[in-house]
């Protein structure tokens, strides 16, 4: 046994201690990390000299290897128990030898250097092999005597995974890096995510692979993490092979996330899964993505059929089917056939919609609702060619040139659209979206100048509204502000702030009157404005619903409540105004006090009466309507006061 490890030991370079488990992961590279836990005096001492020999350590191996070295990496201390085992294998081979051996120490410093190879051509693989050992080991031994680096080369890492090794996966995925060019975070979430994703669905997976550009040594720091996982689907019965495969992909992709958050290595795995049915029909198909797989993926865990494929494939004995070959023969002609259709389809549809439907949204701002496609270039024109001459017609000849276009390839009068005929397309609906949007900023002022006009008239009617309900009728426009101040502000019923409002809406209309209006006194015009419109339609309501509440009678009768509501010549009706079947009558007021003949009505018909506010001004009950409200609710009707 004791000679076998050995020759191992020469073979691969395999380090020679083993994890006990994933969780033992060395922290000795965080010492730079500020939440990293307060340590005594003379351990933080101890570890920032750790850190150092490291550092120098790494430095001098990249000044010397740089191109070649994939990751440097520092291996968790064995147990103790193993690191027993391993002393007394040294010493059995000393004393079978009787060559004295370097033994292991506990204060042994043991680094994992991985090489590229991949690239090499002058050496065979154990002569570089031997030459970046013995320059590393010498490198180590300068820097400090405990230092023990074993170099690995790459292809004999991949190696050992494809013979079903992976206790060197294991390791790299619970040392610390020192230095990595992508490939070591590669192992070590993949190793940890295809752990987790084993011990939940290990009866289901058939083969985890890494795969994409890490084993194809075009990887860079930045590089996506590819995995790929098949799983066996041959002997489903609880569920159709599509929702095994729904419902494992969904939770293998989540486990990925858990992953990324427990290394730190978040948003770089890409998890493709694979049913074993789908992936044998991609094979057969001699689907590329399945063959660069195979080729060049490497498995972290297999249960016999990724690398019986792949040797296959080595072998030349995986051979498309001649259906595939056909398949692949006609993609040529379809591809072209495709540029051509998306041709079109970018000529008949996208430039069409892209100046179609801002044109529509120009006319639909101008307040107008939108037109067809087919109507939309004449109403551009009418409105804004000739009516407002805001657009010229240049832009309204290239809209008709583009509904043509799609109009004759609609109709099959044009067979196909060249790419110059597109990139004249292309160009010409930039043009016009540019000088649309310099449209919608014209159409906004128009529509800004014509708000300061509503907002002018709307400010001096509901002035004229409360001026009129305090007793002054005729008012002319120029004394509005007088009144309103003298009247409503000086008696303190409207406050003081609105003096400054109005001023400002005032301001605003004579600034447009004289052209000098810009967009800031729009704006403040609008603020002032609409406040106080709030304000003003308020406070007419409270004193249109004083009036109305003196022109209204309650009454009860039964467990039913009713009202009339009294205006100048008419009176309304309200029966069961608390419940659901309301309704609603009206009858003259006569002479005497009374009610005319009742008549049907409604409530649109009462809030027109309520709208001009023709209300009584006093409200007498005199034998007459009381003797109407006993023949309209009955004898018992009661009235009601200070309801």
């Amino acid at each position: 046994m004791a000679k076998k490890t050995k020759k191992t030991m020469k073979k691969t370079s395999k380090p020679t201690s083993k994890p006990t488990s994933l969780k033992s992961v060395d922290t000795t590279t965080e010492l730079s990390n500020p939440n990293r836990p307060k340590l005594p005096p003379e351990m933080e001492q101890k570890l920032k000299d750790l850190k150092d020999k490291l550092d120098k350590f790494k430095d001098k191996v990249l000044e010397k290897f740089a191109d070649y070295i994939v990751g440097i990496t520092l291996l968790p201390p064995e147990d103790p128990k193993t690191f027993e085992k391993r002393e007394q294998e040294f010493k059995d081979i000393e004393k079978q030898t009787g060559k004295k051996q370097n033994m292991p120490s506990k204060d042994d410093i043991n680094l994992l250097v991985i090489v590229d190879d991949t690239t090499s051509k002058k050496m065979t693989k154990d002569e570089l092999h031997q030459k970046f050992s013995t320059i590393i080991t010498k490198i180590g031994e300068e820097v400090d005597k405990n230092i023990k680096p074993q170099s690995i080369l790459l292809t004999d890492l991949w190696q050992n995974c494809y013979d079903a090794k992976y206790d060197l996966n294991k390791l790299i995925s619970i040392g610390a890096p020192i230095h990595d060019t992508g490939m070591l975070a590669a192992i070590k979430i993949s190793e940890i995510h295809k752990t987790m994703v084993l011990k939940k669905f290990e009866k289901y997976i058939l083969s985890y692979v890494l795969a994409g550009s890490l084993t194809q040594g075009r990887a860079t720091p930045t590089s996506d993490i590819d995995v790929w996982i098949v799983i066996d689907d041959t002997d489903v019965k609880k569920m159709t092979r599509l929702e095994l495969k729904d419902k494992l992909r969904a939770i293998i992709i989540g486990m990925g996330m858990e992953a990324g958050e427990m290394t730190g290595i978040k948003n770089k795995l890409n998890i493709q899964v694979y049913i074993l049915t789908d992936f044998w029909d991609s094979l057969k198909e001699a689907n590329p993505i399945i063959f660069t797989l195979l080729r060049d993926g490497v498995p972290f865990y297999d249960r016999g059929i990724f690398m019986p494929w792949k040797q296959l494939l080595r072998m030349g004995r995986i051979k498309p089917s001649r259906e595939a070959i056909d398949l692949f023969m006609n993609t040529g002609e379809q591809s072209l056939k495709r540029i051509k259709g998306k041709l079109k389809e970018m000529g008949m549809e996208d430039t069409y919609y892209a100046i179609l439907t801002p044109s529509q949204a120009a006319i639909m701002m101008y307040g107008l609702p939108p037109p067809t496609p087919r109507e939309t270039p004449e109403v551009l024109e009418k409105i804004f060619v000739k009516q407002e001459k805001m657009l010229e017609q240049e832009y309204v000849n290239i809209l008709k040139r583009n509904v043509q276009i799609r109009k004759e390839i609609e109709h099959g009068t044009m067979k196909e659209l060249s790419g110059k005929e597109l990139d004249t397309l292309v160009i010409n609906a930039e043009k016009f979206l540019k000088r649309i949007d310099e449209l919608f900023k014209q159409i906004e002022q128009m529509h800004n100048e014509k708000s300061i006009n509503l907002l002018y008239d709307e400010v001096v009617t509901l002035t004229r509204d409360v001026l009129k309900l305090e007793g002054i009728k005729k008012i002319q426009e120029f004394k509005i502000l007088e009144h309103f101040e003298e009247e409503l502000v000086t008696t303190g019923k409207i406050p003081a702030r609105f003096t400054h409002d109005i001023k400002e809406v005032f301001d605003a209309k004579k600034k447009f009157d004289l052209k000098k209006l810009d967009k800031t006194d729009i704006e403040n015009a609008r603020k002032s404005a609409t406040v106080m419109i709030k304000f003003l339609i308020e406070y007419i309501q409270r004193k249109r619903g004083q009036e109305m509440e003196r022109a209204k009678i309650r009454v009860k009768y039964g467990e039913k409540f009713g009202e009339i509501i009294l205006l100048d010549t008419i009176a309304f009706i309200m029966y069961n105004i608390d419940g659901k079947d309301q309704q609603i009558e009206k009858a003259d007021i006569q002479t005497d006090g009374g009610l005319g003949p009742l008549q049907k009505s409604d409530f649109k018909e009462l809030e027109k009466a309520l709208m001009e506010k023709k209300f009584s001004k006093r409200v007498f009950i005199k034998d007459a309507i009381f003797e109407d409200l006993k023949n309209i609710f009955g004898r018992d009707v009661e009235v009601l006061l200070h309801y």
